[in-house]
């Protein structure tokens, strides 16, 4: 099957994966029995049930979900860090400018996963017993009856893997005793590694496999979950060679904590020591060149609430350059990660067969480091901790060695969120602003996309339509 994507949308792009799934049905109907059962074995003939099979030529499905980036922090849509392994996909795919999310985590991965708005699926908030409500949309359970991409893909002949982030399973529900209809495993999953809620240490993450929860290793999070990614891929193609597989890799990256080797960090040093004002305005005029916003788009004003770089003390720019720089270092090991999977991919010949849509925040860049930044960890944040503007500063500016390192729970100060969403105003969590809910989409297939490089600017949701009728079909007694 070609794919003329100089011509068609997105929706053509991810409706070209259900007809290879075999989309007309979410589940494969009970096959009637064919044999025949006579008075004796002689008179008999054996019947058994044709396995179910992706059709030829079926190509893989990656779905890669960042958290927390915003919009103008990659180097691929016009930000100073570096993210080679996305600009390499970009250049040989397709740019989606326009592609809209929620303004939160959780509602946003409920309806890429099921194609559907979020308060249809329950997830109109979080799954969280605390954040949670009781009323219909909120209850942060997706219903049975509404199914995944996940489980479409698996009852039509592919495997189904999913590793990182999960955040969709009840927090009452998340432990070993289950139940498990809302653990990626009760959503089509057939492999899991990671983690259910919304954030966790990069360290000592609280780690599942499958239904049961294990040792982390002390690696970083990211690094393990790669590992199992590859390691899924691996043991599936050695057994079923032709068998496509769906991947949802889901790093907890680049959401707080903020946690990364100084080799990475480092190589920020000095960066960004210029502060987010004229962080601004390069990224600006770097997206207008690549044209990913356009020529005539004006820049908004600072926000009211975030102090003028140059209007801070040489300490307080020291401590807020030194968040960025972990930040940036974060996101480039991110980068690095999915690049391991990339090239796995290519080394067992598989990449020119794989559709790769790359997802570059769940929503827009993180406002929960309050003015201040965080060091210490939530549960000393700015906005719990009941300590004044002064003394919180000043924790900070005694931590600023520990910012990055296992021994802390960073964010950054705000300023830096609404520079990471350039050319948008405002954050995550307000969806009142494209700051909250708009981020860059990547869409990558070396066998279908011939337009490489191409931009796209036309209007896209998280809640795709084609998948919304693909999965309303699944209904469960």
């Amino acid at each position: 099957m070609k794919l003329r994507t100089n011509k068609i949308y997105l929706l053509l792009l991810l409706a070209s994966l259900i007809a290879f799934a075999g989309a007309a049905q979410s589940q494969q109907p009970v096959q009637t029995y064919q044999g025949v059962v006579g008075k004796t074995l002689a008179e008999s003939k054996e019947w058994w049930p044709h396995p179910v099979k992706a059709p030829q030529g079926a190509p893989n499905v990656i779905w890669i979900v960042l958290d927390d980036v915003g919009f103008g922090a990659s180097g691929t849509f016009g930000g100073v860090i570096n993210t080679p392994t996305f600009d390499s996909l970009a250049a040989n795919g397709l740019r989606y400018t326009n592609f809209h999310t929620a303004a939160i985590c959780a509602p946003t991965r409920a309806a890429v996963l099921t194609g559907r708005n979020h308060h249809s699926v329950h997830e109109g908030g979080f799954s969280h017993t605390v954040l949670s409500a009781g009323f219909p949309g909120y209850d942060g359970r997706i219903p049975s009856k509404d199914g995944t991409i996940a489980e479409i893909l698996r009852d039509n002949g592919y495997n189904t893997f999913a590793v990182g982030k999960y955040g969709l399973t009840p927090d009452e529900e998340a432990t070993d005793a289950g139940p498990f209809d809302h653990w990626p495993s009760g959503k089509g999953f057939e492999h899991y590694f990671g983690f259910l809620g919304s954030e966790d240490d990069n360290y000592k993450t609280n780690l599942v496999e499958d239904n049961s929860h294990i040792k982390p290793d002390g690696r970083h999070f990211s690094e393990q979950l790669t590992d199992k990614a590859i390691s899924y891929i691996e043991k599936q193609k050695k057994a079923a060679p032709d068998k496509p597989f769906f991947l949802y890799y889901a790093p907890g990256a680049t959401h707080a904590p903020h946690q990364v080797d100084t080799a990475w960090s480092n190589k920020y040093k000095g960066k960004f020591d210029k502060g987010w004002d004229e962080f601004r305005q390069e990224v600006f005029n770097k997206q207008k060149k690549l044209g990913v916003i356009p020529a005539n788009a004006v820049l908004p004003e600072r926000n009211p609430i975030i102090p003028a770089w140059n209007t801070l003390a040489p300490e307080q720019k020291k401590l807020y350059a030194r968040f960025f720089e972990v930040y940036a270092g974060y996101l480039t090991y991110t980068d690095y990660q999915v690049g391991r999977v990339i090239n796995y991919l290519k080394q067992i010949n598989q990449l020119n067969n794989t559709l790769i849509f790359v997802l570059i925040g769940d929503n827009g860049a993180s406002k929960e480091g309050t003015q201040f930044g965080a060091v210490r960890g939530h549960n000393t944040s700015f906005a719990s901790g009941g300590v004044s503007a002064k003394q919180y500063l000043e924790l900070n500016e005694n931590g600023i060695e520990q910012i990055g390192t296992p021994d802390s729970w960073v964010n950054y100060p705000l300023g830096w969120a609404q520079a990471a969403n350039t050319p948008f105003k405002s954050w995550k969590m307000d969806a009142q602003s494209e700051g909250g809910t708009r981020n860059p989409l990547i869409v990558y297939y070396p066998n279908g996309i011939k337009d490489k490089g191409g931009i796209r600017t036309q209007y896209q949701t998280c809640y795709l339509q084609h998948l919304s009728l693909l999965v309303s079909k699944r209904r469960r007694t």
